[in-house]
């Protein structure tokens, strides 16, 4: 790991990023694929995602294992990342998270639809994945091989995913587009909740949500939000380089 400390510092980053942004809690996890060996992909021990450094980061196999054996407790959900990864060559970073202003949206009826331009990235059509469809009755934690699967193919060719009960999963080309994409789900779910109670919503169009995408979605097509996100939380001071 020691041979790419900027990945793993920028990984460090966006745990702190996403945790003041609101979108992570005490939980939540985001990793990122090895820059040279798509096999395999970065991910924190089971660490608060404020409180994570690079020390912290931990390699695995598309297995959902460590490459190396360690005694650090590990996320119970690591097989999330490891499911989307072995499934879509081209994500390079996945984002787990629980929150609030998109849980609504995982229970009811109405669907979670984009209509702020920087939201297009998180796509046109987002699916729900029940799973107590395939597997009955559970404690809805994803927290096998097969759990992760069906996640995954629930997916598909998209950036996100809904799961009822639970939170959302965010995949990208980039890890700093994943952590856009977690951000404008939450700030659109929080406008759609707030158009709706005014009356009916103006949801951008299929062709609009393309078009903006087409600009917003490339992996650094902003790289100055990056920066601010990081200076206001503080963690583009707060995460030391690996040694």
């Amino acid at each position: 790991m020691s041979d790419h400390p900027a990945v793993l510092r920028e990984l460090a980053i966006a745990n702190r990023i996403l945790a003041h942004e609101q979108v992570f809690d005490s939980y939540g996890h985001v990793s990122v694929r090895h820059p040279t060996d798509p096999q395999r992909f970065f991910l924190s021990a089971s660490v608060s995602p404020e409180q994570v450094q690079v020390q912290d980061i931990l390699e695995y196999g598309l297995d959902g294992e460590p490459i190396l054996a360690t005694t650090r407790a590990q996320y119970s959900e690591r097989f999330i990342h490891a499911a989307i990864y072995a499934r879509r060559p081209d994500i390079h970073a996945v984002v787990h998270a629980h929150t609030e202003s998109v849980l609504p949206f995982t229970v009811s009826s109405t669907r979670l639809r984009p209509l702020l331009h920087v939201a297009a990235i998180i796509g046109h059509e987002i699916p729900v994945w029940d799973m107590h469809d395939d597997f009955g009755d559970t404690d809805l934690l994803v927290i096998n091989p097969d759990h992760a699967r069906s996640l995954a193919h629930a997916l598909g060719n998209g950036r996100v995913v809904l799961m009822r009960g639970h939170g959302f999963t965010g995949a990208a080309a980039s890890l700093e587009l994943a952590v856009r994409v977690a951000i404008y789900l939450k700030v659109n779910a929080q406008a759609q909740s707030a158009a709706m109670a005014l009356g009916p919503v103006t949801f951008l169009s299929p062709g609009e949500v393309a078009v903006a995408d087409a600009r917003m979605g490339s992996p650094r097509a902003t790289s100055r939000v990056w920066e601010n996100w990081a200076q206001r939380c503080g963690a583009d001071c707060a995460v030391q380089a690996q040694p």
